[in-house]
């Protein structure tokens, strides 16, 4: 206790000057009022969004005809009937590993995109993106652009501001009521929702009300926290980016020292805060790469406008590889501020490398996997059969000596008409082979009769009579043919039997 304490005046022991309270590890946040740009790359993102935007909402109301009894919509995910229809393509729960491919396909895809051209998902195509763009539009529809947003925020309460706010809050929850509704259409059928929602049960008025939501809080309220502190996507994607990977860049050595225009020996940047002023994320591209930058490209657009206002180049902040950024500013490190260092430091960069190891790699791969899907999906069968040995018990003894070895055969028929396939048995002659409840043909032969786009089980029972000498381990093979006789699908086995 004595080494805590100290001893003091008159007044008794105090604690030991131990420095001032460390700082606080959590900031407050600052909210961000992006303003709004003109120009080519704004252009590109709207376009974008409105391609993407319109696939989302669009894309449940396709038809296509597949048959009596089957549904009509064309992308539709069936979990009552365990389906994932694509257009012509119907997919199995079995089947999962196309979906699986897809995964696959789309995380390369993106690990080449990334390598090429930076953060272009995260700027251009995901979704947080695209919705909050949405959002940020209606919120300067209805509120104004950001000086007017500022300053009404920083008056006092009024009845503008208030009517405002609710015009635009309606506005948002409009918007997230339709992407949750088009979500719940990628799973039920899109005109049933929409024209009986009387039919709608409970769970799927819940999971609307979940999107819903969702959309609303990520796209008004959350925004750039998702994409700085929610994405876990811009902490490893540094692993994907080269000297030599496109990303949106503020070439220093050119707006460097900033200053006023007509101030001597300054870069072309004005200083003028245009880049931040844009950016959904607030950061300040000036700063070099961040993980708060994702790569929009709005930021080019505000400072080609300030340049165009000041009679200069175009392109302080641009789409740059990191390689070429070090070599302009290599070629004009010697150089005044003005057109001189400009050339020089233009003329240095080198055409952007498409076709790189990393980059290679990546394509070989997309290559390889693209090739095993469109592969196993042009082999696919439309006829498959599954044997599964009862192992309780594993064999029979029957009375007159002779072993009896149970199977259960599930049968699944992925076409719409069905049918009615013979089985045959193949192993050691003598092998005796009944399916409980099934048909037989004129020659005695098991009919299994399938609907279409269904399974049927079926009990078989194999019999070896008592003369019949086999391993402990007979392998054998069931197949199903067709009227005719010819295989359509075959599944092997083990006959089990006592050991000899």
């Amino acid at each position: 206790m004595s080494t805590l304490w100290a001893v003091g005046s008159s007044r008794g022991p105090v604690m030991p000057d131990i420095g001032p309270a460390p700082a606080s590890l959590y900031a407050a946040h600052r909210k961000i009022y992006p303003r709004a740009v003109q120009g080519r790359v704004r252009r590109v993102k709207w376009a974008v969004l409105t391609v993407l935007l319109g696939l989302y909402y669009l894309v449940p109301w396709l038809r296509w005809d597949r048959g009596p009894g089957a549904p009509d919509q064309a992308v539709l995910v069936d979990m009552a009937h365990a389906r994932l229809f694509f257009f012509w393509i119907e997919l199995w729960p079995q089947e999962v590993y196309f979906l699986t491919g897809l995964l696959i396909l789309g995380a390369i895809g993106l690990f080449a995109a990334t390598s090429l051209f930076g953060r272009v998902w995260c700027g251009f195509t995901c979704p947080q993106t695209v919705w909050t763009d949405l959002f940020m539009w209606v919120e300067r529809r209805i509120e104004g652009d950001r000086n007017a947003r500022m300053k009404r925020d920083a008056g006092p309460p009024s009845r503008d501001r208030t009517l405002r706010r609710i015009a635009k809050h309606a506005a948002w929850l409009g918007i997230a009521a339709a992407t949750g509704g088009a979500w719940i259409m990628y799973f039920q059928d899109a005109p049933t929702l929409l024209l009986h929602p009387g039919r709608i049960s409970l769970q799927t008025w819940f999971f609307f009300a979940l999107f819903t939501t969702t959309t609303y809080v990520l796209a008004g309220f959350a925004r750039e926290q998702v994409c700085t502190y929610m994405c876990p996507w811009p902490r490893f994607q540094g692993a994907m980016l080269d000297q030599d990977s496109l990303v949106v860049t503020y070439r220093d050595w050119r707006g460097e020292p900033r200053g006023k225009p007509r101030d001597a020996g300054t870069g072309d940047c004005a200083d003028c805060s245009a880049c931040v002023q844009v950016c959904p994320t607030g950061v300040d591209i000036r700063e070099g790469q961040q993980l708060g930058c994702i790569g929009c490209g709005l930021c080019i657009d505000a400072c080609d406008d300030i340049m165009r206002k000041l009679h200069r180049p175009e392109g302080l902040i641009g789409f740059e590889t990191l390689a070429n950024l070090a070599a302009s500013e290599a070629a004009a490190a010697e150089l005044e501020p003005g057109p001189a260092r400009h050339a020089a430091g233009m003329a240095a960069r080198r055409p952007l490398r498409l076709l790189r190891p990393r980059t290679l790699m990546y394509g070989g791969v997309l290559a390889v996997v693209a090739a095993v899907m469109l592969g196993a999906l042009l082999l696919r069968e439309s006829l498959s059969l599954t044997v599964l040995p009862e192992r309780a018990p594993p064999f029979v003894r029957l009375s007159d000596g002779g072993v009896r070895n149970a199977y259960v055969l599930k049968l699944a028929d992925k076409s719409r008409e069905g049918g009615r396939y013979l089985l045959a048995l193949e192993g050691p002659p003598g092998l005796r082979l009944l399916v409980q409840d099934a048909p037989t043909d004129a020659a005695g032969r098991p009919l299994l009769p399938v609907r279409g786009d269904g399974v049927a089980s079926f009990r078989a029972l194999v019999t070896a009579p008592p003369a019949l000498r086999l391993t402990e381990h007979q392998p054998i093979r069931f197949r199903l043919l067709d009227a005719a006789g010819r295989p359509l699908a075959e599944a092997g086995s083990v006959f089990l039997g006592p050991q000899q």
